[in-house]
Parts: C-alpha cells; sequence; structure tokens
C-alpha cells in the first residue's frame, strides 16, 4: 500500500513563494525554472520610508525589484508624475529604478526634498514602493548669547543648561572641559536628558570655569561647542569671612551654616505628568532631585510589576528604561527620591500608541487556472488601522473591474482564475502613527511538468541504510509522480517504499538488490516527462582486526593493528588519534597501511588510541588504550573493602524515633563513601535484614523513623569503591509501642472469576505496617451508578474475599480498610471494579475484504455493540485460511491462521497470502472471558504473483555442439504461467564471462535441446518461470560441450560447492560438497581477506571432503576456496571466515623485545642470501630443450602475424585455434593463482609439456624433460587449460 509523508527531501529546495490556501502552488527556488516562468514585479529593496541625506552628498533613492518580463520603472514626486529626463541632475541605473541625484556638481539637496514613490510594472502587473520622503541633514550653529557666571552657596542645587541647537537629526550631547575629557558624573552630578547637567548639590570642587555643553551631529560629522560656563562655589567659611568684613556682628552670626535638605525634584516638575511612546519602542522616563546628602532614586510601578527581562536602569537609576514597549506597558510609574530627612515622588502616566502592524501580511498567490484563492490582509495598532487596497498601483475602487475577484474588508477572494486575473496587488494599513505598505502578487500560471532533478543521477548508498531519490518537480496544475524500477519495470507500490509529497522516493532499508535504474514521471492535464536517476549499494566499511589494549615497557615498542573490509569501489582513509586528538608530531609515530607502530615509547604515550575509517558515504571506528609501564614496576598500593563497623549504640529513644552512632572501621587505602543501616524486626520477620537508610562516608550518626508494634535490631554497612564491608555486629533490641494502622492495603482490585461473583483482592499489610496485633480487614462494596448502601464485612488477615450473586459484568465501588485491636487505619479510597465476564453475544457484522496485492489484504468489520460484549473489550480476531489455489484448482485441509487486533479497532493487514489463491476469513470478537460468535463466511481471492524457481534444471546428453535441457514446473506458480525464460553464456578457462543470450520458451515445455553451441565449452545457465506480472527467481545450472572428434569425451566439470568453515583461534575447518568424476584430488587455498597478497595452497590427501588450516592468526577475516587438480585451475566461489579473538593479556609482549628483534632480523638477512644464490645459479643453468626449441626459430618479437588471428608462427597451438571460441573479455576476475592468460603470450611452454603431464618444478624445471618423456611436436597443440607460471614463462626467454 502506497504510503505519503511530509517531510523535506535529501537536498530541499528553498520555498520562493508561500500560499494562503492548498491549492496554490509551490515554485521552487531553481534559477532556470524562473528565468522560464512568467512573474509579476516584486520590489527587492527600497529606501527607508524617512531618508535623511548628507547634503554633501549625491543622493541615492534605491528601488530594485524583479519579474518576468524584467520590469519597467516610474517615479512620482509629491504625488505626480516625476520626469526624469528633464532633469539633466538625475539618472536612473541600468536595469534598475533606483534613481541617483547629482549633488557634488551643483545641484542642492534642498531643491530635492519630498515624497517620493517607486512604481515597477511589466505585463502581469505593478509593484509600488513605500513613500519615500527624502530630507537633508541640517547641523546649524550655536546662537550667541551671554552667559554669566553661576555662583552657588555650597549644598544648593545648580542646573546648566546645555539649549543645543535643532538639527536633523537630533544631535547628541555631552558634556566636557577645555582639555576634551568627559566632566565626571555620579549619583550627585548627571547629565539629563535633554542635555542640562544637574547638581543634587553642589561642593567647593565643582568650582572651575569650562563646563562646555558639546552637540555632536552624527549624519555630517559635526561637533558644535557651546561657550563655556563658569561656576564658582561658596563654602561657608569664605562666606563668613566675607560677610564679617562689611556687617556687624549681629549680622554675621545670623549667616546661616551648610544644612541637610530633604529631596526636591529638579526634574520633572509638579507631582505628575504624562507620557506617550510607540509600541515597540524604548520607553525612557527620567527623575532628578535635589537635596543633601544625595537623593536616592527608586523606580515602581502602580498597580503592577515592572516587566522581567526588559527594565534596565541608566544614570544612576535617575532614568527608568524599558525596551520594546507594548499596550501591557502602559500605566502609572512612580519615581520616590529620599535621603536621611524625607521622600518626594512624581507620577507619570504612560500610554502606549502603536503604528499599524502586521498580524497576517498578505502573500504571494500562485494559482493553476480554474483554482481558487485568497489575499488576506490583516493589521492592528492603536487607534486600530484602517485597510484599503490597490491593484497595480491603483485604488481597487478604480481599478478594471475583473469578474474572478471579490473584496470582502481585509481579504480578496478568487474564483475561478483566469491568466488574465495575474496583478499585483497593494494593501495599506494606516493609523495617526504611521502606516504599512505591502505588494502581493497574483500569477495564474499553466504549464507542463518539468523535473529539476539532474538526469542520470547517481546515488550511493550503504547497505541496510536509507536511499533517498530525489525527483524534485514543478507544473501547474500540480503534476503526479509515479516511480518506476527499470525501463520497463511496474509502478513502485508496497510498505517497503515511502513516497514523499516533494517528489522524493525513500527506501527506508536499501539492500544489494536496490541497485539499479529507477524512474521518474511527472504529469498533469498538459504533459507528462520522466527522469532517470540511479542507485549503487555499497558494502559497509568494516575494521575485522581491531587494535587492542597494550601494556608497554618504558622505551619499548608497541603496535596497534587496524586491518579493515570495505566497498571495492570505496576509496577508505585512515586516521589514527590520540585521546581523540591529531597524533603528536614526532617521528616515533609511523603510520603503516593497517597499522600505527610507537617506536621508543614514554610515559606521554599513555593514553587511547583510535582509528577511523572513513569513505565517501561511512565511517567506522575502534579504539584500544596504551599502558606505559615502568621497568621494573613499582609494587601496587593494596586496596580493599573496608572493615566493618563497630560499637554500636541506641540513644534517645522515643515512639517514633531513634538515633543510632557508630565507629567505622578501617578504610583500606579507599575512602568511606557512605554507610548502608539495614534493620531486623525480631518480632515478625527475625533473621530477615532489611534497607533502612544510607549516610554519607563523613557521618556516624543518624535519626531513624521507627514504626509501631516492631521489634527493632539495627547493623551497619561501610562502603567504598572497592565494595561494602561485612555487616557489623547488631545493636541492642527496642520494642516499639502498638497503634491503629497507618495505612491501608495497596493494589484494591475487583475482578470476577464467573458471570455471577466478584472476587476482592488485595495486598496484605507486612507485619511490621499492622502497627499491633489483631490484624485484620473490612471489605466493602455496593454496585457503581446504582442508590445501593455499602455492604460491609470483617475478614480476618487474608487478602482475598469473593462475593457471589452478582450480575454478570456490571462495575462496583470497593475499599478495603485494615484495622487491629487499637483501631482502624485512615478511611480508604474507592476503586472500581466489575463482577464476572461472560463470553461475546454477537459477532461482528459487515465484514469487507479490500485486496492490495498478492500477498496482502485489508479486512474492514463494524464494531460490536459494547453492551453485548459482557466483558472487558480485549479486541477482535480475524480467522483466515487458504481454500484452493487458482492455479491447480486442487483442495486441500489448510491449518487456520489468526490474527488480534486489539483494542476497539475495527481493521487490519492480513499479511502472507499466497498469491493467486481463494482464502475464507470470519471475524469475532474478544473478552477477558474469550471469545464470541465467528461472523459468517467471507471469500476473497488474490491475485496472480511471480512464480518460485523451477523446481529443478537437468542437463544432459552433451554432444559437440549440443546440450539436452530438461526442467520441472515451478513448486510455487503464484498465477498462470506465461513463459519460460532461458539465459547462458560461455566461460572460458579464467572464468571470464562471454556474451549472454537470452531465449523464451512456451509454458508448456519441459525439455530444450540447445544447438549449435561451441564445442568443448562450460555453459552457464540462468533459468525462472514468467506469469502476466513477472519473472521468478532463477536456478543456475553449468554444463560443457564434449571435446573434439577423435578424443576420449570428457564427462562434465565437477562441482564444488557450499562450502563452509568452522573457525577457532587459530585454526579452522573447512568442508564442502562435490560433484563429478570420482577419484578426484583437492586443494583448499586460503588468504587474508582484503589482502592483494597470493592465495596460500594446501593439498588435501586422497578424496576427503574436509581439509583442517592450521597456523591461523586469531582475530583475522581469511578467504578461502576449494579447487580439484588437473582441471583447468576450476574451484569453487569463496567464502570469508574469521578466527576468534585472542586472549586478553596484559604481559609484555615477546615480540616488542629487543633481543628477539634482532634475531628475527638476522634470520631474514640470511634467507634474502640464498635466495639470491639460487636464482643466480638458477640463471646459469643447463641447456634445456625449450632452450633449443627457441634456437630454432627467430626472435618471436620480429615473427610475423597471422592476419586471421595474430598468432606467431609455428608457435601456434590447439589454444590458439580455439580463440574464436572463447568468449570475450567481460566482468572478467582477476586470476589470483599467478596465471598468464592465454591473450597475453601464445609463446607458451606448455606446448612443450606432455598434455595435462606436462608440469614445472618448484624451481622452474621441466618435469617432462628430465623425466624421460618425448618432447611433443609443435602442431599437436596443448590439451590443458592451465596457463604457465609467469617464472618459467620468462625462464624460456634466457
Amino acid at each position: 500500500m502506497m504510503k505519503k509523508k511530509s517531510i523535506p527531501a535529501s537536498k530541499p529546495f528553498l520555498i520562493l513563494f508561500l500560499c494562503q490556501m492548498i491549492s496554490a502552488l509551490d515554485v521552487p527556488l531553481d534559477s532556470k525554472l524562473l528565468e522560464e516562468l512568467s512573474q509579476p514585479p516584486t520590489i527587492t529593496h527600497q529606501s527607508p520610508k524617512d531618508y535623511i541625506v548628507d547634503p554633501r552628498e549625491n543622493i541615492v533613492i534605491q528601488c530594485e525589484a524583479k519579474g518576468k518580463p524584467p520590469p519597467s520603472f516610474s517615479w512620482t514626486r509629491n504625488g505626480t508624475h516625476f520626469d526624469i529626463d528633464k532633469d539633466a541632475q538625475v539618472t536612473m541605473k541600468p536595469n534598475s529604478g533606483t534613481l541617483v541625484i547629482n549633488i557634488m556638481n551643483g545641484g542642492k539637496a534642498e531643491a530635492y526634498e519630498g515624497v517620493y514613490q517607486c512604481t515597477a510594472r511589466n505585463e502581469r502587473g505593478a509593484a509600488i514602493s513605500n513613500n519615500i520622503v527624502i530630507r537633508p541633514s541640517r547641523s546649524p550653529l550655536w546662537t550667541k548669547e551671554k552667559l554669566e557666571p553661576h555662583q552657588v552657596r555650597e549644598g544648593d542645587s545648580l542646573v546648566l543648561h546645555c539649549r543645543p541647537p535643532v538639527g536633523l537629526p537630533p544631535p547628541i550631547i555631552f558634556w566636557m572641559d577645555n582639555a576634551f575629557q568627559r566632566l565626571p558624573q555620579s549619583e550627585r552630578v548627571s547629565q539629563g536628558l535633554n542635555g542640562d547637567l544637574y547638581f543634587s548639590n553642589v561642593q567647593p570642587e565643582d568650582t572651575r570655569e569650562d563646563y562646555i555643553c558639546y552637540a555632536r551631529f552624527n549624519h555630517t560629522q559635526t561637533i558644535q561647542q557651546k561657550q563655556p560656563i563658569s561656576v564658582k562655589v561658596f563654602s561657608l567659611d569664605s562666606l563668613n569671612d566675607t560677610i564679617a568684613a562689611n556687617l556687624s556682628d549681629t549680622d554675621i552670626y545670623g549667616a546661616k551654616p551648610v544644612t541637610e535638605r530633604q529631596p526636591v525634584l529638579l526634574t520633572p516638575t509638579g507631582s505628575t505628568s504624562t507620557k506617550v511612546e510607540l509600541r515597540g519602542n524604548v520607553l525612557l522616563l527620567e527623575c532628578i532631585a535635589a537635596g543633601l546628602p544625595t537623593p536616592v532614586i527608586r523606580w515602581i510601578k502602580e498597580g503592577g510589576e515592572l516587566p522581567a527581562n526588559r527594565t534596565f536602569f541608566e544614570n544612576f537609576k535617575k532614568t527608568l528604561k524599558i525596551i520594546d514597549v507594548s499596550e501591557a506597558d502602559s500605566g502609572n510609574y512612580k519615581c520616590i527620591a529620599r535621603n536621611t530627612l524625607g521622600s518626594v515622588h512624581h507620577v507619570i502616566s504612560v500610554t502606549v500608541k502603536a503604528a499599524p502592524y502586521w498580524i497576517t501580511a498578505p502573500r504571494n498567490l500562485v494559482l493553476s487556472p480554474g483554482e481558487d484563492g485568497t489575499l488576506i490582509c490583516r493589521a492592528n495598532g492603536n487607534p486600530k488601522p484602517s485597510i484599503s487596497w490597490l491593484a497595480n498601483g491603483v485604488p481597487i475602487a478604480i481599478a478594471p473591474e475583473d469578474p474572478s475577484r471579490k473584496v470582502d474588508g481585509d481579504t480578496i477572494i478568487f474564483s475561478h482564475v483566469q491568466e488574465r486575473s495575474s496583478a499585483v496587488y497593494q494593501c495599506n494599513a494606516s493609523n495617526e502613527y504611521g502606516y504599512l505598505l505591502a505588494n502581493a502578487f497574483v500569477n495564474v500560471l499553466a504549464e507542463p511538468p518539468r523535473i529539476l532533478t539532474p538526469a542520470n543521477k547517481l546515488y550511493q548508498v550503504i547497505a541496510d541504510s536509507p536511499a533517498l531519490l530525489d525527483c524534485a518537480y514543478f507544473g501547474s496544475p500540480k503534476p503526479e509522480i509515479e516511480w518506476f524500477k527499470g525501463v520497463k519495470g511496474s509502478i513502485l507500490r508496497g510498505n517497503e517504499y515511502v513516497f514523499h509529497d516533494n517528489g522524493t522516493l525513500e527506501i527506508p532499508v536499501a539492500q544489494k538488490d536496490s541497485t539499479g535504474t529507477y524512474t521518474c514521471v511527472a504529469r498533469n492535464e498538459l504533459g507528462k516527462i520522466q527522469n532517470e536517476v540511479h542507485l549503487e549499494i555499497k558494502d559497509p566499511t568494516m575494521i575485522i582486526k581491531q587494535p587492542e589494549y597494550k601494556v608497554v615497557q618504558r622505551y619499548g615498542q608497541v603496535s596497534f593493528e587496524c586491518i579493515i573490509k570495505h566497498d571495492s569501489t570505496l576509496l577508505p582513509t585512515v586516521i589514527w588519534l590520540k585521546d581523540n586528538d591529531e597524533l603528536p608530531d614526532d617521528e616515533r609515530f609511523l603510520v603503516g597501511k593497517d597499522n600505527l607502530t610507537i617506536m621508543n615509547v614514554t610515559d606521554k604515550d599513555d593514553g587511547t588510541y583510535t582509528c577511523i575509517v572513513n569513505t565517501t558515504l561511512d565511517s567506522v571506528s575502534a579504539s584500544a588504550v596504551l599502558t606505559v609501564v615502568a621497568a621494573p614496576p613499582t609494587p601496587a598500593i593494596i586496596y580493599a573493602r573496608p572493615n566493618p563497623p563497630f560499637d554500636l549504640e541506641l540513644t534517645g529513644q522515643l515512639e517514633r524515633s531513634i538515633e543510632l552512632s557508630w565507629i567505622p572501621g578501617d578504610e583500606n587505602n579507599s575512602p568511606i563513601t557512605h554507610f548502608v543501616i539495614e534493620y531486623e524486626d525480631g518480632l515478625h520477620e527475625p533473621g530477615v535484614w532489611h534497607y533502612q537508610t544510607e549516610v554519607p562516608g563523613t557521618q556516624t550518626t543518624v535519626q531513624l523513623k521507627l514504626s509501631p508494634y516492631v521489634n527493632y535490631s539495627f547493623r551497619v554497612v561501610a562502603v567504598n569503591k572497592i565494595g561494602r564491608s561485612q555487616p557489623s555486629e547488631p545493636s541492642e533490641q527496642y520494642l516499639t509501642k502498638s497503634a491503629s494502622p497507618d495505612e491501608n492495603p495497596a493494589n484494591v482490585q475487583g475482578i470476577g472469576s464467573e458471570p455471577d461473583n466478584l472476587v476482592i483482592t488485595w495486598e496484605s499489610l507486612k507485619g511490621f505496617q499492622s502497627n499491633g496485633p489483631g490484624l485484620q480487614y473490612k471489605v466493602s462494596w455496593r454496585q457503581k451508578d446504582v442508590d445501593d448502601e455499602w455492604t460491609s464485612v470483617i475478614v480476618a488477615n487474608v487478602s482475598k474475599y469473593i462475593v457471589s450473586g452478582t450480575p454478570t459484568f456490571v462495575p462496583y465501588e470497593i475499599k478495603v480498610q485494615a484495622l487491629n485491636d487499637l483501631g482502624y487505619a485512615p478511611e480508604p479510597s474507592e476503586v472500581i471494579g466489575h463482577s464476572g465476564e461472560d463470553l461475546p453475544m454477537v459477532a461482528p457484522g459487515n465484514v469487507q475484504v479490500h485486496v492490495i496485492n498478492s500477498t496482502l489484504a485489508k479486512v474492514h468489520w463494524d464494531p460490536v455493540p459494547l453492551k453485548t460484549v459482557r466483558g472487558h473489550l480485549q479486541g477482535y480476531k480475524v480467522y483466515y485460511w487458504k481454500v484452493q489455489s487458482l492455479s491447480r484448482r486442487s483442495r486441500r485441509h489448510v491449518e487456520k491462521k489468526i490474527l488480534t487486533f486489539r483494542g476497539n479497532k475495527t481493521f487490519g493487514m492480513l499479511p502472507g497470502l499466497e498469491p493467486y489463491s481463494s482464502y475464507k476469513l470470519n471475524v469475532r470478537v474478544v473478552n477477558g472471558k474469550g471469545e464470541g460468535p465467528a461472523s459468517p463466511d467471507k471469500v476473497f481471492k488474490t491475485p496472480e504473483g511471480v512464480p518460485s524457481s523451477p523446481s529443478y534444471l537437468k542437463i544432459t546428453n552433451p554432444t559437440l555442439d549440443s546440450l539436452t535441457l530438461e526442467w520441472g514446473s515451478p513448486t510455487h506458480p503464484n498465477g498462470v504461467l506465461t513463459s519460460y525464460i532461458l539465459k547462458f553464456q560461455p566461460i572460458n578457462n579464467t572464468h571470464e564471462l562471454g556474451p549472454l543470450v537470452e531465449i523464451r520458451i512456451p509454458a508448456n515445455e519441459s525439455s530444450l535441446i540447445l544447438k549449435n553451441l561451441n564445442y568443448s565449452t562450460r555453459y552457464k545457465f540462468y533459468f525462472n518461470a514468467q506469469t502476466s506480472v513477472g519473472s521468478g527467481s532463477q536456478i543456475t545450472e553449468e554444463a560443457v560441450t564434449i571435446m573434439d572428434e577423435g578424443k576420449m569425451v570428457q564427462p562434465l566439470y565437477p562441482r564444488i560447492r557450499n562450502v563452509t568453515t568452522a573457525a577457532a583461534e587459530t585454526y579452522a575447518n573447512i568442508s564442502w560438497e562435490y560433484e563429478g568424476p570420482d577419484h578426484a584430488n583437492f586443494y583448499v587455498e586460503y588468504g587474508v581477506a582484503g589482502s592483494k597478497e597470493d592465495w596460500k595452497k594446501e593439498i588435501v590427501n586422497g578424496s576427503r571432503s574436509f581439509f583442517v588450516l592450521k597456523g591461523l592468526t586469531p582475530g583475522t577475516a581469511y578467504k578461502v576456496r576449494v579447487g580439484a587438480e588437473g582441471l583447468s585451475g576450476f574451484r569453487s566461489s569463496e567464502d570469508v571466515f574469521e578466527t576468534g579473538p585472542a586472549m586478553a593479556s596484559r604481559q609484555v609482549d615477546i615480540a616488542t623485545q629487543g633481543w628477539f628483534i634482532g634475531l628475527m632480523c638476522a634470520v631474514a638477512l640470511l634467507i634474502l642470501i640464498l635466495l639470491i644464490v639460487c636464482f643466480i645459479r638458477r640463471n646459469k643453468g643447463g641447456k634445456y630443450p625449450v632452450k633449443e626449441k627457441e634456437d630454432a626459430h627467430a626472435d618471436p618479437e620480429i615473427q610475423p602475424m597471422k592476419e586471421d588471428d595474430g598468432t606467431f608462427g609455428e608457435y601456434r597451438s590447439l589454444e590458439s585455434d580455439a580463440e574464436d571460441h572463447k568468449p570475450l573479455k567481460k566482468g572478467s576476475r582477476t586470476p589470483s593463482d599467478r596465471t598468464v592468460k592465454k591473450e597475453d603470450s601464445d609463446d607458451s611452454l606448455v606446448d612443450y609439456g606432455e598434455g595435462v603431464n606436462g608440469q614445472f618444478n618448484e624451481d622452474g624445471s621441466f618435469i617432462g624433460q628430465y623425466s624421460g618423456k618425448k618432447e611433443k611436436e609443435p602442431a599437436e597443440g596443448n590439451e590443458s587449460s592451465e596457463a604457465p607460471s609467469p617464472v618459467n614463462a620468462m625462464n624460456s626467454f634466457v
């Protein structure tokens, strides 16, 4: 069944146009596609609404737009057309609407003040920009004024006014002195928001003549300076001296000293004020107070809290700053100025208004002809903004009529649009604080399907990983997407595929058979298009020999192995890390092909080494730890479990608590982490110890909570990193007093065992939970939703009570309360139970079956009424069974299959059906008692599927040029067989495959004679059956035509198959199955998997079908194959096995010892010398018949080649004659036994041998010559297909 999901593909495309309705189209941002599609204009860049320009530079008014065809541009100025061609100072950039007004060559910026608006237009509509207000910046000079010096008494307040000139934009104010140093500010002296400098109280150090206010105009990068202001502060002492010189004694004593004053606000004035701010702006409120001592300012919001995370205090808390204000920030804000003499406050009433802001801005709409859509324009503000619509820059009321368009307030509704409906619409939302303008186009397109994914794109995926095949598409109307595998494959369906809405095909678990070509087809009513992509599945990269833990002595040598196996088409890179970082830049670290060697190891080499193998598709890693030890190692510190605590003491005995103390035992070199306290109840469970609590290892006393009616004993266990100590000796016993139960039984349930009873069960209280003697239970029940009284009974200390005579499956309220000789436990909570269930009464109805494919069906049914279930509905069971196969028309008894669907489910899937068969099913409802009656049997049939492989394939009667094939029909035809498909191809002696021939055979045939075959040639056959659905799995066989006439008819080549291995640490048992002539001599070849080294060969004694390979390396992957001697190198397919890992050892490896390495080097040098001597003696050997034969011929390099096959003169043998019958080199495998292919050299030494008996000794000498055998004539050729050794081939030219 087809699955669809809406998730991004592996290479997601950006979405250019978001749409308002489901029917609207998404247009991928594909440059080639956008160049071809028509599109109304879109404004992409424009200058700000309030654009303040530098009057000394050229004015650039931005207006950029895109569209297809490219739009043209025009401008209005102050509401009328602005003809730029008539103003020499104004130019428009090419392919753009941006205006450049030349001020630097004589123009005046003031002459171009005004409101500008840009229009971008093409054949599909017109988009307009905001109203751009152009104003040149202004930085006027300070007006000249005469500034009188300020003479102030110490402790008085003072305000120095700045009053900067009005500029555009407003200047930034700061106070400095004549040395251009900023004047220090504090809680006492600070600058207000208006630029004035406020002194809460003056001090003598405030006296100076250079208080200068500066105004910085950032736009013109100018600074204006006010004239310096002089301030002189008179202290009390100097003031009294002045007065004493001029006044009487009485007046002197009348002069007031510096007195403290309570706060007075310098700004704002009065007790209240108001402030209006716009939403989203920064709200700044200021309070500056005079007073002595200097007042401290505090801010509060009446009736609320200051907003968290948006509130800041500046200017020594004199300024309250709230960022990003909203309507919720409206209210009364109170500033309080306080010193030791009193306080004063001021309330500022803040009102937050709002310029228009978007709730839903209109978005571009792309539609197909005949579709519907909407443009929505919703904005908010304070006051509420008004919404107006324009079409192509013209008010919609006077725009050309469009029958598909209807305006409904803030929404335009489009119905059954046509291509002429394309236009650009503008939404204007405005109030007294501003406006918003948005362009949104309606683009009606009729486009045939296009596939944007590149053709023949190759995807490579690791096996068992998800594969995502892209099929990015576009069309209008939206195309439908289908996927096929192969050129002539059927449409892909089924649970093994996921089809995404963006066209991507997902194979959740890609396997080797997922490799192939996949075709994506997109179609709509305007056309169809398809695209092919290719999928390759690669083998995962594996580390078959991982690095192992190593212990090495200081200054020794160590090596880590990292042998990998990977897909042959991927190029792996191996990286080594130390402690997750790069290897040290040290020549002691040698990185080999599959190992890392560290020479002269030091202590700093200790750590974790990681081998990371990366390919373009996957990555694997393995790590091992290197431990560097000293030689000889120092004795290790002995760590052990702590000794048990002792001297336990009980103190502070109370009814429900007691204090336990103890003395810790020896830690044994590992600190105690915690103590575990356990208790024994000698009254109820003597000899059983329970966990009570635990405390940190630094604590030796604990207050323990106790339960009533328990005879306590305590013991303590100490714990460190090594383990737990033995328990301490028990403390003295302590018996607590009895009490009524504290708790009621847990897990109370009511479940009927029969249709007319209710079994009430609970978990009995444990001994110490009884709190006293005489434990019993009060069991109460009543029917739920029925006005009944509780029925109660008191039972002994049991855990079950059965209520009889109940109606079938009705709910009951149940509670169980504990009591003992001292009273009842607290009132228990009620639980709901049910009386016993009975079998359901009715069967599900309206059973329907929907056959999805040949092996899967979906069954539906109507749920049964809950009243007829008579119990807890557990689900439904579907019984189904095969009645007969439609292809064989034979009935046989088949066991019924059952599928259970939990809960109130009304459908289910039936998997694993046999194709082309007749089935029956019925459905039954299930409750806790059992199954209800079955629904009437429903008959359904599955369609045809692909057949199984033919039951057998036999090849008999080989002749010179023919073979007879016999076969059996498939065991499971799964439909009506339409034909058989036979494919075959020749295989030459080096296992190269020739051209493949395909034959279609009628379904009623069971044998075939293949004629016109090559003589003495091996063929491989592939045979499968077909139904109308497709081909089934194939069966393969191999056979050989007989030799030339007059030669012995050799039997079929033997078959060696089912090679199996059972590997241990250093050896492996190899076994195989053999079919062919008796008395065959076998051999086993093996080598390290993934290695390019030569195969090692072992001869099998006798005709046994097993062999033991010994001397293998532990933890290594090997490849193995089995062959038969004397049969042209015929051998089995390869098998791979891995030996068991070696036992981990931390002992020093002998291979790392210096004396052992030296000994091995000496042995290797001696062997090398012996090999060189043997080679020299061999090249100086006697004259062989081969040499004589070469002397009888000229240099083979200059012999003329025959025109027909290119062989050399009389060196041509029967192998050359058979060259025409050898298949071409296709899919060949490189020989691993160092054989030279026939086509590499026709001058083969085999021509001089005795048929298959002509062989070479290990030293390259010719056995046939030394054994006195007769030399063959060149014309007789050589019947052996074994190729010569390259060493012997070289000797033939010595």
